[in-house]
């Protein structure tokens, strides 16, 4: 322990002392950013935490190039330039249904830069401080920048193969790979023992031990992925957003950076929570997601011809006139509402509704869509109250008093076969009680789709549903017209 501890406080001097205005600038930044996750827990507030954000990075990397000996600053001022030409030409193009994929991309990104930052300290240790007096590295800047590689290689391959699932370029269904499980658990071991034995390397013995673990951690993110898919998308999202934060922490701790340091921490505990919080609602570990995710045995027999069974179909006239004789109605929408661009119509044929004396509500799934929050997001762009919206646990006690549950492009979120199907890969996951409504209207394009887990949903067949086979948002905008 002496050892290492003498070994850090050598690396800390390497870096030099730290300018008592530079930890001043580095500490507000840092309430910056913490005030920027507390803005965005809510959407009333998401707006002004995204601008704290922005100011806390303004500030950090600001007093970076202020305080830091930049071999040309004209370079580095046109690589922010380009950069954030491209972030606001992809900000402005992006549509909302492309969030998801678009967040996957960021974090792949986070991953890379923090693999070539690691690579960078390691073939110039001089020019981050950390050479020692053996002409080598010392150990413990080899340990924080092996794990700043390897978690960043993890988290650039892992998000890269979230985009394709995401984006629809590569399927959604579970990849299963013979003895994945071993495979998996032997790779991490050997990359924990890379990491040990280039720590105790000498300097001509690092270069293939740092080869092999950059290789095996970039493989590593691409098996802990591709088994996983259907309705655990958005867990991985927001545990890849927690890896992007851990690998930039680690990063930190390589270049003496404490803003760095502070903005992983924050970004990487935060998404470590999320992804908890999100297992906690689907009644999942976080273990069972990694290891396989829901969807895992559907995505395997999705291909398999499916019963036909008898439904009701009905009309937009036949929905509105329901609608408008309804006390109650409570929308629940999904990754469909987000595919069709529905959620202002939908806004639209809600005002309308509440013109006539219907309360109508809008129930949210913590995984509903493809990223954590991708609904609340979708209404907010809307304009929807935000005391209209509900989380599942506030309002499933309620639809046994609703006149209508309307699903608008939903359905893993209200399949009752996560309760009472024991087979069923979503099996324990909580789901709105839709079957207990007096009326349910199930707007989708065909009966011939389902959930993005791959199960067929009993709620399509019920005495009380009527099927609107349509494109949401047409369907939605004739009901509208039917109403006024």
């Amino acid at each position: 322990m002496k050892a290492i501890a003498a070994s850090a406080s050598e690396t800390a001097a390497a870096h030099g002392p730290v300018n008592p205005w530079v930890a001043l600038a580095y500490l507000v930044a840092g309430i910056f950013f913490i005030l920027a996750l507390r803005g965005l827990s809510s959407p009333s507030t998401s707006r002004t935490g995204n601008r704290f954000g922005m100011i806390g990075m303004l500030i950090a990397v600001v007093t970076t190039l202020l305080t830091h000996s930049v071999v040309n600053i004209v370079e580095i001022g046109i690589a922010i330039f380009l950069g954030g030409i491209i972030g606001v030409t992809v900000a402005r193009r992006i549509a909302m249904t492309q969030m998801p994929e678009l967040v996957a991309a960021f974090h792949s990104l986070v991953g890379l830069a923090a693999v070539l930052v690691g690579w960078a300290a390691y073939l110039s240790p001089s020019a981050f401080g950390l050479l020692a007096a053996d002409g080598g590295i010392e150990s413990v800047s080899k340990i924080e920048m092996g794990l700043g590689i390897a978690i960043g290689a993890i988290t650039f391959s892992g998000s890269v193969i979230a985009f394709l699932k995401l984006s629809g370029k590569m399927s959604g269904s579970p990849i299963l790979l013979p003895a994945r499980h071993v495979i998996n658990l032997g790779t991490l071991a050997a990359i924990i023992v890379l990491t040990a034995l280039f720590a105790m390397a000498g300097p001509a013995e690092t270069m293939p031990l740092i080869i092999a673990l950059t290789v095996l951690s970039f493989v590593i993110g691409f098996l802990l992925i591709i088994p996983i898919g259907g309705a655990d998308m958005p867990v991985v999202v927001s545990m890849l957003n927690s890896y992007s934060g851990w690998a930039a922490a680690a990063m930190g701790f390589t270049l003496g950076n404490t803003a760095m340091i502070i903005t992983g921490a924050l970004v990487g505990s935060s998404g470590a929570i999320l992804s908890y919080i999100m297992c906690r609602a689907m009644n999942r570990s976080f273990i069972s997601v990694i290891a396989g995710g829901f969807g895992a045995e559907a995505g395997a027999g999705g291909g398999e011809a499916k019963e036909q069974r008898p439904y009701k179909q009905g009309s937009a006239a036949d929905a509105a006139f329901m609608l408008e004789q309804a006390e109650k109605v409570i929308i629940i929408p999904g990754y469909g509402m987000a595919v069709a661009q529905a959620q202002h119509a939908l806004r639209e044929m809600a005002d309308i509704l509440e013109e006539k004396g219907v309360e109508v509500k809008y129930a949210i799934h913590p995984v509903a869509g493809r990223m954590p929050g991708h609904m609340n997001v979708l209404l907010a762009e809307a304009s929807v109250p935000y005391e209209n919206v509900y989380e599942l646990e506030d309002i499933n006690s309620e639809f046994a008093q609703a006149d209508v549950a309307f699903i608008i492009g939903a359905n893993d979120v209200v399949n009752p076969a996560a309760k009472t199907d024991k087979t069923s890969p979503i099996y324990g996951m909580p789901v709105f009680d839709v079957d207990k409504a007096k009326q349910v209207f199930f707007i989708k394009r065909s009966m011939g789709g389902v959930g993005y887990a791959g199960v067929d949903n009993d709620v399509f067949y019920m005495d009380q549903t009527m099927m609107l086979l349509a494109d949401a948002k047409k369907m939605v905008e004739d009901i509208v017209k039917a109403l006024d």
